[in-house]
């Protein structure tokens, strides 16, 4: 029988939140959310481009493309009508560390919208014509990233960052891995991967757990367990990372810049990392923004983002600038690593980059697909859910003596690396 855990109590946020296990070992977790009339399901699969085999860059990337060609029910056509014609829409996203396979419907084609989702996830046949249309598709892809600066240099950066680890290889791979993938491969991995105990089934909207899990039950309470040499995930160490500076001639109209580090995983300053983020480089009153645009006019775009990886923690800071005003940007974004903005940071600036973190929040939770991943992501990373109630509560903790010790953790003790990209051939 499948297992459940208690119903947590209604609240702000979350009104009816559950967890269950099905009878094969899947995870399930639902959120009922009475004031939307849509449900949104994804199914979350702990393999991202990390997990890729050493021989096939991109390969996590591209049966996420793969599963929509086609299964032993339904062809690639029937998929896309399927969802259609029941006004909802199918999609599918890869990270670094996982994929995700979810769908939005309305709650009266609930039913035929869990088996779809079930059939893509359980039984692709990976037809060979379409496959190898779908090769081209993301070798289209790749070349879009390849196109576009802002992003190929984060390509970049992560490959020249871990040289030694999968963390550092694209998610999508290159042109030659792409092609040389085959219908083995593919197959091999998803007997590795895509397996219960390695997924989890999360439902967000207008649902009832009870009828979640009698569907689970029903479309994919199969036992399975996981086939072939599965590796286990390499762990992150310091030796990993490796820092660099380099710069580089590409065809690019401005100086691209991106300066970022590597730490280790530390939850006690998750929160204030995040806070200390808001501050440095995310919105129009962040540091970096007002003192490279507003106050200089060096930069049209530049901010700061936070990766929370299994074991790491990475912290990147982007600029575009003129490529002659490349030194002055980069001095500057160092003075303020370096500041007493953030190493003894000014109370009411704290509590101003907390609001703008709690907006955030709060009106993500408005938002369904985020919701939905927000969930799994707390209990991939955690091990457990964690109500809204407590993320406020948890930002709303920080100090500005916490922001200090994070800044000391993230600029102090940390070893930088720095790419650029300047116009040239």
């Amino acid at each position: 029988m499948p297992k459940e855990k208690q119903q947590t109590p209604s609240s702000l946020f979350s009104e009816q939140v559950h967890e269950g296990v099905l009878s094969n070992g899947l995870p399930i977790f639902t959120d009922a959310v009475s004031s939307v009339h849509s449900v949104t399901l994804g199914i979350q699969i702990n393999a991202g481009s990390r997990d890729d085999p050493e021989e096939a860059g991109g390969l996590a990337h591209f049966i996420e493309h793969a599963i929509f060609k086609g299964t032993s029910r339904r062809s690639y056509l029937d998929i896309a009508r399927n969802i259609e014609k029941n006004g909802g829409y199918l999609d599918a996203y890869t990270t670094k560390e996982h994929t995700c396979i979810y769908l939005r419907c309305l709650p009266e084609y609930l039913e035929p919208s869990f088996e779809l989702l079930a059939d893509l996830v359980s039984d692709p046949i990976f037809p060979p014509e379409e496959i190898e249309k779908e090769k081209e598709v993301v070798i289209e892809e790749i070349s879009s990233v390849n196109d576009t600066p802002e992003e190929l240099i984060f390509e970049e950066f992560d490959l020249r960052s871990f040289p030694l680890h999968p963390l550092g290889r694209p998610i999508l791979g290159s042109e030659q891995s792409v092609e040389a993938l085959s219908d083995a491969t593919l197959k091999n991995f998803m007997r590795q991967h895509y397996v219960p105990k390695n997924m989890l089934l999360t439902a967000t909207g207008k649902v009832a757990h009870e009828e979640i899990m009698r569907l689970g039950e029903r479309f994919l309470g199969i036992p399975r367990e996981s086939e072939g040499n599965k590796e286990p995930r390499k762990p992150f160490l310091p030796q990993h990372y490796t820092p660099f500076t380099v710069t580089l001639k590409k065809r690019v109209c401005q100086a691209q810049i991106v300066l970022g580090t590597a730490i280790a995983r530390n939850d006690q300053n998750f929160y204030s990392l995040m806070v200390l983020n808001s501050m440095l480089g995310s919105g129009m009153s962040s540091l970096l923004n007002l003192e490279l645009r507003e106050k200089r006019g060096l930069a049209y775009n530049v901010y700061s983002s936070l990766s929370f990886y299994d074991d790491l923690t990475a912290l990147n800071i982007y600029a575009g600038t003129d490529s002659n005003k490349t030194k002055v940007t980069l001095d500057l974004v160092k003075e303020l690593l370096e500041s007493n903005a953030l190493k003894n940071p000014d109370p009411d600036e704290v509590e101003a980059a907390k609001a703008k973190l709690l907006g955030s929040h709060i009106m993500g939770m408005e938002k369904m697909t985020r919701r939905m991943s927000s969930a799994a992501g707390d209990l991939s990373y955690f091990g457990r859910y964690i109500k809204p109630e407590e993320k406020t509560a948890a930002l709303t903790a920080v100090t500005a003596e916490d922001i200090a010790k994070a800044a000391e953790e993230l600029v102090g003790d940390a070893l930088y690396s720095t790419l650029v990209y300047k116009p040239g051939k």
